[in-house]
């Protein structure tokens, strides 16, 4: 194998032989390192050396490098070979592109993050991103202080904008992941219920009759009223009344104070929900599946430096809240042993 990655001996013909497109013969770019190493060495003998071919191959791509040329590059001067003015010229030129075309196939340096101008575009729910956006801020003004950041909701596209590069990170439930995608868990989590204070319902302890019996708002973007909550009602012969689905937490909240509905949301967010005017949190009296908390995104991003530096920061902010979150009205039992024991499902599918 010679140093152009072509093989000698029966395939240096063909590589020497050059391309040719649709429309006739084609720049050969496999011409350059010949050309480069005959400029420095001054010979078609320590060409073929340079690239490891044997010099009846180079003898062949010196040929053709001057018809494409329509210069000889080299001609004798007594016992050896001199460049020609054109190739001269040319020579700068040819090891500045063989330089760059070197760094190009270098595993890279590590990038400065100070120096890094981008926009960072996350897709998370406005409740995530109360969480993410002062952690990120903080850290980026000292680490990579020429960074923006934009936050967005998540949408009903699935993964197609973290396909198409139109964002670089997604964070929370990823519950349709794609085999295109890497996907970490950050943690696991259960639901909550969110009402308002001196919301009937909290007047006692939080039945499942009590609960299917008030109206309930759901979080989905894709706009589903049903879910596993859902499920676990019926499975008591229970079933709920949905008087709406928003798509974010955030929304959800807003609508809370403002009459008797009730909703869910992830217990590691009700931290928000508590800090709300005139909101409680309870514990649902339905059990179903642990949720997880994931970050998403396209293996293009793997080993980018700033993009690593996003997802620890993420990882930092979200692992630091506390699963459980904060204590919460009834159930039985100590409120830390129930959310080790038992974790809630979100109650619609997202």
């Amino acid at each position: 194998m010679s140093a152009t990655g072509i093989e000698d001996s029966g395939h240096d013909r063909e590589w020497a032989d050059g391309l040719a497109g649709p429309c006739g013969p084609a720049v050969d770019m496999r011409l350059l390192p010949a050309l480069d190493a005959l400029l420095q060495e001054g010979s078609v003998t320590g060409a073929a050396e340079r690239l490891a071919l044997s010099p009846p191959a180079m003898s062949r791509a010196l040929s053709k490098i001057r018809r494409a040329l329509g210069d000889p590059v080299l001609v004798r001067a007594g016992r050896g070979l001199v460049p020609t003015p054109r190739a001269l010229e040319l020579q700068p030129k040819v090891r500045a592109l063989m330089r760059e075309a070197e760094s190009l196939l270098t595993p890279s340096r590590q990038e400065d993050l100070t120096r890094v101008d981008r926009t960072l575009t996350i897709v998370a729910d406005e409740a995530y991103a109360a969480v993410l956006a002062p952690v990120l801020l903080n850290r980026a003004s000292a680490q990579v202080p020429l960074a923006r950041f934009t936050f967005t909701v998540q949408n009903s596209h699935g993964s197609t904008p973290l396909r198409e590069g139109a964002v670089d990170i997604e964070v929370g439930i990823i519950d349709e992941p794609s085999p295109e995608l890497r996907i970490e868990p950050l943690f696991d989590d259960r639901f909550v219920g969110v009402a308002r204070a001196g919301h009937p319902l909290l007047d006692g302890a939080v039945t499942a009759e009590a609960f299917a019996s008030v109206r309930h708002i759901s979080v989905s973007r894709k706009g589903r009223m049903t879910g596993p909550i859902d499920a676990a009602l019926h499975a008591r012969g229970l079933s709920r009344d949905v008087v709406a689905a928003v798509p974010s937490y955030g929304e959800a909240l807003l609508m809370i104070p403002a009459g008797d509905f009730v909703t869910a949301m992830p217990r590691s967010l009700a931290g928000s929900a508590r800090g709300a005017v005139g909101v409680e949190v309870f514990d649902l009296p339905v059990e179903t599946e642990p949720i997880s908390i994931c970050q998403a995104w396209h293996p293009r991003h793997d080993t980018e430096p700033v993009h690593l530096w996003l997802r620890q920061a993420v990882r930092a902010a979200l692992t630091r809240q506390t699963p459980g979150g904060p204590a919460v009205r009834g159930g039985s039992g100590d409120p830390g042993e129930r959310a080790a024991d038992r974790t809630v499902e979100q109650q619609t599918d997202d």
